[in-house]
């Protein structure tokens, strides 16, 4: 059987962001961006507070006038009284040169600029804006994000691309030479940049395009013609499953192919909706692709005709929001606890097997099953929990665990108060656990064998 291929990541330059490292061996870094008004101080200082709560690493605001400039610093001492030392991003466009010269306290306290080379000036007046504004990034000590993207591309050099291809034999398509333009201007931008005097290690770019292929194709071009860092991101993504989707879609491909230094989940607020929803989906694709771990996985079957009672999908739900909730303090309680994996199945099928798989997993029983509940700790079997309170008593030994798994070598072991249950001797389940209308001579071997290689059996489906 193949071996799972492993994830070599890009090695690039590697710059820092206030106490964020992008780049090099550091981790894939988690951004987003707030949508209120930037001139509200205390406002925007709220969403990038529940941000950077959620996990965001960077937090990119909008800089698009002088009320917006003057509120940065109020920001940024707003958030540090709340003790949030998250970096904050300015994002410029159009002004950029004069908002950064006329507000240094500004150009000082943000960590870092976004720059779009395709809105900082048009014809003679382009290359003196960059300027202006690379200047302030070397005199004030600060990285910039070079971002092109395809919806304010520099319309010279695309026009320049197109002429040029109307001249070939054989001409490209208009998304080929879009795409062309796009590496071509943020490459030959960060060139800019860097003959200003802006270190390479201060430099990091973005090519951001809408349609999933589109981006793929960008990326790889861009990561085989620099080494500088790239930072990923669908535009315009869209709302609900559909942004989701996509962005998921492109930042996998490119993730498990090693390229990707940081990035953006752009999806668009369901009415009311929390900001902070593309964090939890950006979190979830570095957790899927086994990138980086940032909060217990709970697995659940997806329910079937032997699953027809919901408990299973509610103990799920209530299992998943209690460890979302003491993540607050487990995190600096239990170091590691974000690799915790739970299993909460529904029935004898897959049940015991995903629960052996996980930390510790429950395989609750299904429909004609005796109500009863084995759970396994370590592929271990540990206890049957019966009666009324199994969600309650699952739930508690969950923390048992995490406190007995993850507490330091200082604190010592914890002890166990639920030991002392009925654990059966072998691990496999008893007969008196099974389906009630399964016939026992007509029982058929597990396809799994657990960490010891004893071997469990399945009836047949009812």
């Amino acid at each position: 059987m193949a071996e799972p291929i492993p994830i070599r990541r890009r090695r690039t330059l590697q710059m820092r962001v206030g106490d964020v490292l992008i780049g090099g061996s550091a981790p894939v870094v988690v951004q987003s961006m707030t949508n209120t008004d930037t001139a509200d101080a205390a406002a925007t200082a709220r969403q990038v507070l529940e941000l950077a709560g959620a996990g965001s690493e960077l937090v990119r605001i909008t800089i698009n006038n002088a009320e917006a400039a003057l509120a940065v610093e109020d920001i940024r001492k707003r958030l540090d009284q709340a003790g949030c030392t998250v970096p904050l991003v300015g994002d410029f466009h159009y002004n950029g040169h004069k908002l950064l010269s006329r507000y240094p306290a500004c150009a000082q306290t943000l960590d870092k600029y976004r720059i779009n080379p395709g809105n900082v000036g048009h014809g003679d007046r382009r290359d003196s804006q960059f300027r202006q504004m690379i200047e302030q990034a070397c005199l004030h000590h600060k990285p910039v994000r070079i971002g092109v993207n395809w919806g304010s591309l520099d319309q010279t050099l695309l026009a320049r691309k197109l002429d040029d291809n109307a001249a070939l034999v054989q001409p490209k398509t208009l998304s080929q030479v879009t795409r062309e333009a796009l590496v071509e201007s943020a490459l030959t931008s960060a060139e800019f940049a860097i003959q200003e005097g802006l270190p390479r290690e201060a430099v990091i770019l973005s090519c951001k395009v809408s349609k999933v292929q589109d981006l793929v194709a960008v990326y790889r071009d861009l990561a085989e013609r620099t080494d500088l860092p790239l930072h990923l991101g669908l535009t315009e993504a869209g709302m609900g499953d559909k942004g989701i989707v996509s962005s998921t879609a492109a930042l996998s491909i490119l993730l498990q192919q090693g390229i990707g230094d940081t990035i953006r989940i752009s999806l668009t607020p369901e009415p009311g909706g929390s900001r902070t929803r593309e964090v939890t989906v950006a979190q979830e694709i570095l957790q899927g692709l086994g990138i980086r771990s940032f909060t217990p996985q709970v697995t659940a079957c997806p329910g079937c005709g032997r699953t027809s009672s919901d408990f299973f999908q509610h103990l799920a739900s209530d299992v998943q929001q209690h460890l979302k909730r003491k993540m607050v303090l487990w995190r600096t309680q239990y170091p590691g606890v974000e690799t915790l994996s739970v299993a909460v199945m529904g029935c004898v099928v897959n049940g015991p097997g995903e629960s052996r798989h996980a930390n510790i997993g429950i395989s609750l029983p299904g429909s004609g099953e005796n109500p009863v509940a084995p759970v396994y700790e370590d592929g271990e079997k540990t206890v049957t929990l019966r009666g009324d309170r199994i969600a309650a008593q699952f739930i508690e030994r969950v923390e048992n665990y995490v406190a007995r798994r993850f507490s330091s070598v200082e604190n010592g072991p914890a002890a166990d108060p639920l030991s002392g249950s009925d654990p059966d001797e072998t691990g496999a389940i008893r007969d008196e656990d099974r389906c009630e209308k399964d016939d026992p001579d007509e029982s058929v071997s597990h396809p799994l064998e657990d960490q010891r290689g004893v071997r469990t059996t399945e009836p047949k489906a009812v």
